[in-house]
């Protein structure tokens, strides 16, 4: 029988239900990244007004618990009633979708703001929210749960400071986790700082706020901090660049480009290095914009044509590489490109991907005059930069034919996946798994001990290739890489394509020993220099393994690390030692199939680490350093970070 359908079936929800209904309208995802989104909302008012001139100081503390408070010095939120809602002009702002000052631009010139949604979508996914209101002698403060006001705004106190103070508890029936990573933040607004010089980001990460929201400023200075970091520039993107490239050899001077122009103020910082591994970060009005966008494609593709046009002009092409290709200009190159606009148009309320269509031709001007000028008046230096880029030309038509092997999974012929891959009976990608086991052994064990359906084995022979050191023509020559390669069937660099990627999770599961740990390694680098959108997207995950097996009688308890870290720790997680027979394992291969499949693949018990890239620049060099050709260096960070090994994050 159909359903009956008429008027009284057409829904109308009030605002607080589409934003907790369809949270990911508004944040992106209920997963980390949108848990983080949620801070960002919030900074991203602070940078506004620092932008415009009104704010010096932006401070992030949160705790282990959820509680996150942010506060700023910047112009406060007007706390008289508004005209046209009749409620105060905070509580309109904090429970009003599409409410705020962005929209006027008398008072915000430039912002970050998209859709003025910010503030009451962070108010609408928390379960508590109070807002402060620093702002002529006195304090204005008011508290919502989940969305709604407990009660009218009022004064609390008298107040020489200025600014807000905005804490908040993230509901945890809406996130898959309310626990908060201070490498995320502390990435987020050391960038902050680049991109405002003279403007101090603080993030502090400090013990329980007694489950409490922390609001008074006398009381921040008392809390038991467990670390903090401070950031603050007066060289803004040319101090960005500079860390960025950190002690890699640089084969041109840094160029630098300030330009204002047709609504668009342009600021762009680059380089050539003497290594093959590109790093451009772009930003809109402060905000990173990791998907890139119009202001991204225009600096490319017009530097692309700079460099060619100076190719020809000095007869420094052939007849086999008779164009330079983007990925051939780009992959020497570090930048940093940073626009501000007066109405950003950015696809979603993520701000991941800029479209407004005419920043593009405007950047494609600046940057194109830019450097036309830049390598005529420098001849020298232009030479060496092509001959440099055509490195890459050269290796781009070496690996054109491994290349185009990789297709969507569906149009795959079975005699092109590597033989050694054991795939998952489901053809779609959604909830499959594809596990890189460390050897033969463990990948026998991993096969028969998985879950079929939606689990896929890929065994390695030994150790890939140290990615590091090598162009990609030599990466696509290595059987091992090659098999990596089609398996996945994303490609990579320039020609990644995340609707070809052929599992929802990469999983890297090796032996929880030294040969397992630099494999790990290899892999982690690789994956981070020729498909980081893997990692950006959350693909990427890495299996955690016990070291022993505690048995009791018919009692068994796995050890993971770091559990194992002294025999006090070990008191804490078994009860008496009598009688209790201990297994070590040294490798995967130790395990038989269920044992694997109880402590290491079972979705309901295993323990995995998503690998995410917190600081583009710490893992850049920590890679370089770990990978590269500086021996001392690699030593150096090795004794200096032996202790926390089991610990490390990219």
């Amino acid at each position: 029988m159909t359903a009956e359908y008429g008027a009284a079936q057409i829904k109308v929800l009030e605002w607080l239900e589409p934003i907790r209904q369809r949270p990911g309208m508004y944040i992106g995802s209920t997963d980390t990244r949108g848990l983080h989104h949620m801070i960002w909302e919030i900074v991203d008012n602070g940078v506004d007004e620092a932008i415009a001139g009104y704010c010096n100081n932006i401070t992030v503390i949160f705790d282990n618990h959820g509680r996150v408070t942010v506060v700023d010095d910047g112009r406060w939120i007007p706390t008289g009633k508004h005209p046209k809602t009749g409620k105060s002009a905070l509580e309109t702002v904090m429970t009003v979708l599409h409410a705020g000052g962005k929209f006027n631009k008398d008072v915000y010139k430039i912002s970050g703001g998209l859709h003025g949604v910010g503030a009451s979508v962070v108010n609408a996914l928390s379960t508590d929210l109070t807002a402060r209101v620093h702002r002529e002698g006195k304090i204005f403060e008011q508290s919502y749960k989940i969305g709604i006001p407990t009660g009218e705004i009022e004064v609390v106190w008298k107040s020489d400071y200025r600014g807000t103070i905005i804490a908040f508890k993230s509901d945890k029936t809406i996130f898959d986790t309310t626990v908060y990573n201070w490498n995320t933040i502390a990435t987020r607004l050391l960038q902050g700082a680049y991109l405002t010089p003279g403007v101090t980001f603080t993030v502090i990460k400090a013990e329980s706020f007694d489950n409490k929201p922390l609001l008074d400023i006398a009381e921040m200075e008392d809390i038991q901090i467990v670390k903090r970091k401070r950031f603050h520039f007066k060289s803004g993107i040319k101090t960005f660049l500079r860390n960025l490239m950190w002690d890699r050899k640089i084969i041109s001077n840094q160029f630098y480009l300030e330009k204002e122009g047709d609504n668009v103020l342009s600021e762009m910082a680059l380089a050539y290095v003497g290594e093959n591994n590109d790093n451009i970060i772009s930003f809109v009005n402060n905000i990173h914009t990791p998907d890139g966008g119009s202001h991204l494609n225009g600096f490319k593709a017009w530097l692309l044509r700079a460099i060619n046009e100076f190719a020809k002009w000095q007869d420094l092409l052939d007849k086999k590489i008779w164009d330079l290709q983007l990925g051939d200009v780009t992959s020497w190159l570090y930048a940093i490109v940073t626009v501000k606009i007066p109405e950003p148009q950015f696809e979603g309320q993520t701000k991941w991907r800029l479209g407004n269509a005419y920043v593009r031709k405007v950047v494609e001007k600046q940057v194109y005059e830019f450097m036309k000028k830049q390598l005529s008046k420098d001849e020298d230096l232009g030479r060496i930069i092509v001959e440099r880029v055509k490195l890459n030309a050269k290796a781009r038509v070496a690996a054109k034919l491994a290349r185009e092997t990789v297709m969507r999974k569906n149009v795959i012929s079975t005699w092109v996946l590597p033989g050694k891959l054991t795939d998952c009976s489901n053809k779609k990608r959604e909830g499959t798994e594809l596990y890189i086991v460390e050897g033969n052994s463990a990948g026998g064990s991993a096969k028969q001990g998985r879950d079929s359906s939606f689990q896929a084995i890929l065994p390695l022979k030994g150790k890939i290739l140290n990615t590091e050191k090598i162009g990609i023509d030599k990466v696509l020559a290595n059987e091992e890489v090659k098999s990596l390669i089609l398996a996945l069937g994303c490609g990579l660099k320039e020609t990644y394509n995340e609707e070809t990627l052929r599992y929802d999770k990469i999983v890297i599961m090796t032996d929880a020993d030294v040969d397992g740990a630099h494999i790990k390694t290899l892999l982690l680098t690789f994956f981070y220099r020729y498909m980081k959108q893997l990692i950006e997207n959350g693909h990427l995950f890495i299996a955690v393994s016990p070291i022993f097996k505690f048995k009791q009688g018919k009692k068994e308890k796995y050890i993971y690390p770091p559990e194992y870290d002294s025999e006090e720790a070990m008191k804490r997680v078994w009860f008496s030692p009598k009688k209790t027979t201990i297994q070590r394992y040294k490798g995967l291969g130790e395990m038989n199939p269920k044992q694997l499949w109880d402590t290491t693949m079972d979705p309901e018990k295993r323990k995995m680490l998503q690998v995410t890239i917190g600081d583009a620049t710490e893992a850049d060099n920590m890679f370089s350093t770990l990978m590269g050709s500086d021996v001392l260096s690699r030593r150096q960070f090795i004794l200096t970070h032996a202790k926390n090994i089991r610990n490390l994050d990219i």
